[in-house]
């Protein structure tokens, strides 16, 4: 199953545009400003697309340490800065504000998303602290923005965290579609750039058959045959980086690799 967006796109690919540090987080370049930030996410973009990717994700990853309620001046940026990026793109595009949902479903309706990323259901016990997201607040806002059409794609198991809620993945994964009307269900590893279980993935992809079921990290060359026989699609910001380092510039030359292989599995 797939998102309308992708049309008769099959395993389908979405790739990590990750900005720099926003205003108000400590590695943020005052010097360097909005326009530098916007230069670099530029140039990764244009290679992301050369290579073939379905859609584009923006996110704040450099925002470390995260924050669980995003600073006004942060969320302004983010907008400003897809804002500025949107005539170049020339897929889909969503945004993912690490780590508030209400914060990134602001963004998306403002800057004209189609898709956000985030953390919206569970307890967990994570780097930020003690983490319970409140789901309602921002499903309500999307349909106060006038954005019913904006697709939430829920993380269920959360990266640098560890959830309190101790069903099953896959029961979790069921009810978040059921009692919270998730759009999509991301399974990821647990830290940026690390793999999923796939025996979790499986269960879930498995159990959840009425929306998309996506890997949502350490997706590469080496595991997407298998990531793709269960998934939908696939999220990927690390395997594109230069020598797979999160933080480095993306390498055109590895999203084309990927994406060659993607296309003898469609």
């Amino acid at each position: 199953m797939i998102f309308d967006f992708f049309g008769e796109k099959k395993k389908a690919v979405i790739a990590m545009a990750h900005i720099g540090a926003l205003p108000g987080s400590p590695q943020y370049d005052a010097d360097g400003g909005l326009d530098k930030l916007i230069e670099g996410v530029a140039s990764d973009i244009e290679k992301l697309q050369a290579g073939g990717v379905d859609a584009i994700m923006f996110g704040n990853e450099n925002d470390r340490p995260y924050v669980l309620k995003a600073a006004p001046e942060g969320i302004a940026a983010m907008a400003a800065l897809v804002q500025a990026i949107k005539p170049m793109l020339t897929v889909p595009f969503g945004v993912n504000y690490l780590w508030d949902p209400s914060a990134s479903v602001a963004i998306a309706a403002a800057t004209g998303a189609s898709f956000v990323r985030e953390i919206f259901t569970g307890v967990f016990a994570s780097d930020m602290g003690v983490w319970a997201p409140d789901c309602a607040t921002p499903a309500r806002l999307r349909a106060n923005l006038g954005r019913k059409d904006l697709k939430l794609l829920f993380n269920i198991n959360a990266e640098f965290a560890f959830s309190l809620d101790q069903r099953p993945i896959e029961l979790r994964a069921k009810s978040a579609v059921f009692s919270s009307m998730a759009d999509a269900i991301l399974v990821s590893g647990p830290i940026t750039g690390q793999p999923v279980d796939q025996s979790g993935l499986r269960k879930v992809c498995e159990t959840v058959t009425d929306v998309p079921v996506f890997a949502n990290t350490g997706v590469n060359k080496d595991n997407v045959k298998d990531i793709l026989s269960m998934a939908s699609g696939c999220i990927i910001g690390t395997h594109f980086k230069v020598d797979g380092d999160t933080w480095n510039p993306v390498d055109g030359e590895r999203v084309k690799r990927f994406m060659d292989i993607v296309a003898t599995l469609r």
